[in-house]
């Protein structure tokens, strides 16, 4: 399986691919502009961005590996935990997910084990369990989940660590946390076979300059950070990032749009009949059956992009439309209702 990079939809209100649609805080693009010759011309130093990550997250600097995306470290993890020595070992995800795990696994040449899903797209916890063996080398796990939108109980995610076997690991993405109610970082540091990746990609706008974090206690940060190259981060995402993070406002007031915006999508879905998924994340998906396709296409010509996730396991017939600046989300909802009670 090879991860699904969307051609360029072209003008309009991107609502598909989860970005923050209010655009990053005014102070990183002054960081940017305040970045000299010589920072460029420099390998730059990943000690303050560092340092600032960790204040953020309440962890130790040393607990900390920075990536280049939280992609970067999504695919050292599959790289570092499944090739040892000749042996190639197998890797788990929980059926819908993001399409990165399978691609990284596949890329270095692991056994992928997809673990199907519940019919209500809980998290399946026995199912996960019953796929753990001897080889077992690696398991990804996304909570809150892309594309559901739930989240793991952090219950669950200890029995999937305590179940390991010796020297896997298990890479739990929290790409949207910064939405969610709750996030499994205040356990980490009772596990050292669980490693968190972070990213700052979605509540802090900075996806263009890829910047994201793996954190763990140092002996899981170690395995994940030997297969990351020194300065794979340039210097406009760590100037980016340690801008993004002292701008608490900026944060504070995007989380709070998706927080409306979410609650915004779920009355128009009550209006329409249209099944949806509480989200813990920038996103809903949303049900609305053979119409998927069709209400994509639609809403793709009034310049309006949402993401059609029909394919994905359990998915059949599902929608999943951003929701971030709530003017921009009360746009979608009304070009959704168009186009549905059109096709009426």
């Amino acid at each position: 399986m090879d991860y699904e990079k969307l051609p360029e939809p072209g003008e309009g209100l991107r609502l598909h691919l989860n970005e923050n649609t209010g655009g990053c805080s005014p102070a990183v693009i002054e960081a940017l502009r305040a970045i000299t010759a010589s920072q460029v011309s420099f390998y730059p130093d990943y000690g303050a961005a560092t340092a600032a990550c960790a204040e953020l997250l309440g962890v130790d600097p040393a607990w900390i590996a920075l990536t280049n995306g939280l992609d970067e470290g999504i695919w050292a993890a599959a790289n570092s935990c499944l090739r040892v020595g000749d042996t190639l070992g197998e890797a788990i995800i929980s059926e819908p997910a993001f399409d990165m795990y399978a691609a990284c696994v596949n890329a270095v040449g692991g056994r992928l084990v997809a673990v199907p899903p519940c019919a209500d797209l809980v998290f399946p916890l026995e199912r996960v369990l019953a796929a753990i063996t001897p080889r077992t080398r690696l398991v990804f796990l996304c909570s809150p989940n892309n594309p559901t939108g739930l989240a793991i109980a952090n219950d669950d995610l200890e029995a999937v660590a305590l179940a390991l076997p010796a020297g896997a690991l298990l890479f739990l993405d929290e790409a949207y946390a910064d939405f969610a109610r709750g996030s499994f970082l205040a356990r980490v540091a009772d596990f050292p076979n669980v490693v968190v990746g972070r990213t700052f990609a979605k509540a802090y706008g900075l996806a263009a300059l890829r910047a994201g974090c793996v954190v763990g206690r140092p002996e899981a940060i170690d395995i994940v950070r030997r297969t990351i190259p020194p300065y794979s981060l340039n210097v406009c995402a760590l100037e980016g990032m340690r801008a993004a993070i002292v701008d608490r406002g900026h944060h504070r007031w995007y989380c709070a749009q998706v927080a409306e915006s979410r609650e915004l999508i779920y009355e128009s879905c009550g209006r329409l009949g249209l099944e949806w998924w509480p989200s813990e994340a920038n996103f809903v998906l949303v049900r609305v059956g053979a119409r998927a396709r069709p209400l994509v296409q639609a809403l793709a010509r009034r310049g309006v992009f949402i993401r059609d996730r029909t394919t994905e396991p359990g998915c059949d017939g599902c929608v999943r439309i951003t929701a971030g600046v709530v003017q921009h989300t009360r746009v979608c909802l009304s070009a959704v209702e168009e186009v549905l009670c059109e096709a009426q």
